[in-house]
This record gives structure tokens, C-alpha cells and sequence, in this order.
């Protein structure tokens, strides 16, 4: 898929970043501020003391990083969510702002408090994190759901689950494609979520802990739910799916990583964008897989996120 004669299959992409193809992407679900040390090697467990080489404080959280990687590669993008009236909401509102991410409906709560993550990276790229989800009202009543119908493609995290639940039902009855980035969460979470789900991505962890391992057999189970796209992604081992009754594979690409945060964000945001202008599902892999692996490339969960000409020149490279 990444050979150049394959490049052929993903003109609808090229055609986005021309602007001869508009597109637009609606993204909701969880927004945090992400703290980040940089350490030479993580906690090994119990009470420790470890020294940081750096420190950096950037917007993150699932649904949002999704949302700056649509418009870092040049789609339409709004983002959907909740946060508190605070300087956490104010400064993450701000970062949406500068990317191009349209935040008409990303609400700061005045009684609510903002999601916060404290996360540390290794000199090998790997990291641990622990979230602070945040407080805040879990009513979408105020969502402006006849935007919907305008949309290419919707994507939700699992963190808003009455916003992601209304956002899907819409996007279903207008024929919108939905895409769930499924990260960890409670089983009743999924199991509200993916019978509205055309496309669901889950993480490793998070199919382990749903389905009981993260095999192919368990993605070809959650067939029962109806989705027409069972997936999980798999790191440095690719991404692997299940569709039309068959399993599938896609190799990652191969990068010098430095920082794996925000990779599995940066692939559904481009995967939402690929299935919304209409890629099928095998060359709509293969573009997430590039982004995605180009972010790796890069510290911080945001930055090195391509364009899509970039990420198509990229793919050109690789063998």
C-alpha cells in the first residue's frame, strides 16, 4: 500500500488538501491539559524518586487530539466537548483556536473543573500517564445535532458518553459515517456505543479488557454489535481489523520514534477523514498507519502531525 503505484487508491485525499474536495469532520469527546515530564526511563513501580530532562504543558486528551490532526492536515474540523471555566478550559480553548479547530461548541462550564493529565516520556518514546477526567455536566441537550447532516464523517471517544450517543444516532440518521475511538472504558460504555458504530478502533488495552484478549477471534466476536469496522491498533505491530467476515492487516511504518503520545488520537483523526471522503477501509489504514507514524517522530502528543501531502509523499518513500 505504500508503494508509489498504490498512491493512485488515495487521489480523494489529494483532492482535500487542493481544496477541490471539501471536508468536514466533527470530533467529540474528551479535551485535557497535558503536563509532560521527560525522563530517562519510567517508574518501575512502588515509591520512587525519578529526575525530569524536560517539562512542557499542551492540549491533549483523545476526541481533541483527533481534532487537531484532521486540521493539521487540512480538512474542516469542529470540536465537540465539555471543560471548566477555568485556566486549564481557557488555555485548551486557546490552543484549538490557533490549530484552526472550530470550538463554537466547546463549552467551559462554570461550576465544572477541566480534565488534566500528568504524563511521563522515556528516551525510547514510551510513556505513563494518569488523567484527572474532569467535572462537568453530562446532558447534550445543547449539542446543535442538525449540524450533523453537513458533516463528512463523526468521531467520539468514549469519555462524553451521552454526547457520543447523540452525536452517532444523528450521523445515523443523516448516513454519516461514525468512528469510536475505542480506549479504555466500562463494558456498558461499548456496549451503548457500538451498535451506533460503523468504524470502531480500539486500542490494544482496551480490547483485552472489553472483549477478554485482543486477538483477531476477539475482533471477529464484536461483529455481533453490527459495526461494519471491528479494529485495533497494535503499535509498532501495525493495525489488524475485521471486515466483510475476514481479518485484515496493516503493517505500521517504520520511523526513528520519540514520543508514541497522541499516536493512536493522530490515527483516528486521519482514519475519520479518510472514511469521510470516502477511502475504503484498507487504504483509509494505511494513510492512519502514516500519520500516525510520522507524529512518533516527534515530542509531544501534537507536534510533527503532517499535512496530507506530507503524509502522502512519506508513503511514497516507504517500502
Amino acid at each position: 500500500m505504500s508503494r508509489a503505484s498504490d498512491i493512485k487508491d488515495l487521489s480523494a485525499l489529494a483532492d482535500v488538501a487542493t481544496g477541490a474536495r471539501p471536508a468536514h469532520v466533527i470530533c467529540l469527546g474528551l479535551s485535557a491539559l497535558d503536563q509532560v515530564w521527560r525522563v530517562d526511563r519510567l517508574f518501575a513501580g512502588g515509591s520512587e524518586k525519578i529526575r525530569a530532562a524536560g517539562y512542557g504543558t499542551l492540549g491533549g486528551g483523545m476526541a481533541a487530539n483527533a481534532s487537531v490532526a484532521v486540521a493539521r492536515l487540512g480538512a474542516s474540523v469542529a470540536f465537540w466537548g465539555r471543560a471548566g471555566n477555568d485556566a486549564a478550559g481557557h488555555e485548551m480553548k486557546s490552543a484549538f483556536v490557533a490549530e484552526g479547530v472550530d470550538v463554537e461548541n466547546f463549552r467551559l462550564f462554570e461550576e465544572g473543573r477541566s480534565s488534566v493529565s500528568g504524563i511521563i516520556v522515556d528516551s525510547l518514546g514510551e510513556r505513563q500517564i494518569v488523567n484527572f477526567r474532569g467535572v462537568y455536566p453530562d446532558a447534550a441537550d445543547w449539542l446543535p445535532l442538525d449540524a450533523v447532516a453537513r458533516a463528512s464523517s463523526v468521531l467520539a471517544d468514549p469519555r462524553w458518553v451521552d454526547g457520543a450517543a447523540a452525536l452517532f444516532r444523528q450521523a445515523r440518521a443523516h448516513g454519516v459515517a461514525t468512528v469510536l475511538d475505542g480506549d479504555m472504558a466500562d463494558a456498558e460504555v461499548f456496549e451503548r456505543l457500538l451498535p451506533l458504530t460503523d468504524h470502531a478502533v480500539f486500542s490494544e488495552p482496551a480490547l483485552a479488557s472489553f472483549a477478554g484478549s485482543a486477538t483477531g477471534e476477539s475482533l471477529a466476536a464484536l461483529a455481533r454489535f453490527g459495526c461494519r469496522v471491528i479494529a485495533v491498533t497494535r503499535g509498532e505491530a501495525g493495525v489488524s481489523w475485521y471486515e466483510d467476515g475476514r481479518l485484515h492487516r496493516q503493517a505500521a511504518f517504520a520511523v526513528d520514534v520519540v514520543d508514541t503520545t497522541g499516536a493512536g488520537d493522530v490515527f483516528h483523526g486521519a482514519y475519520a477523514l479518510a472514511i469521510g471522503v470516502g477511502l475504503d477501509v484498507r487504504d483509509a489504514m494505511a494513510f492512519s498507519a502514516a500519520t500516525a507514524a510520522m507524529k512518533c517522530g516527534h515530542a509531544g502528543g501534537r507536534n510533527g502531525i503532517p499535512t496530507i501531502n506530507e503524509c502522502l509523499a512519506f508513503m511514497r518513500t516507504k517500502p
